[in-house]
């Protein structure tokens, strides 16, 4: 018996992902045609998942000492908040949130909140 994966479990994978600096299992959980927001802005940041890998590979795992620690998490039905503390960016740690929504077992849509 197939086990469906939950929002939570997809979230969790693709930050696995993040962390292990592996583009491919990484944007393998994300939808085909996924929305990247900056929150508050109304235009997407990225479109697709050619997209959400192009940036990735030349803005984030292209840093070696790039590393996500979840500091909190709240599931509330298909969505998913995550707070973090990103390390490998700068000088400095960075506390981050990102809210995922996960329909048809795939990140549809992630709303990026960065402290500034």
């Amino acid at each position: 018996m197939e086990q469906r994966l939950t929002a939570e479990i997809i979230v969790q994978g693709q930050l696995d992902a993040y962390n292990a600096h592996d583009l491919e299992r990484f944007v393998a959980w994300y939808a085909e045609s996924v929305l990247v927001y900056q929150a508050g802005k109304a235009e997407p940041l990225l479109q697709g998942r050619a997209a959400l890998a192009a940036h990735y590979v030349s803005k984030r795992f292209n840093l070696p000492n790039l590393h996500a620690e979840l500091l909190n998490r709240m599931v509330i039905g298909n969505k998913v908040i995550d707070h973090e503390r990103v390390v490998g960016m700068g000088e400095h740690p960075i506390e981050v949130a990102a809210a995922y929504e996960v329909i048809n077992g795939s990140i549809q849509r992630v709303w990026f909140f960065n402290p500034s």
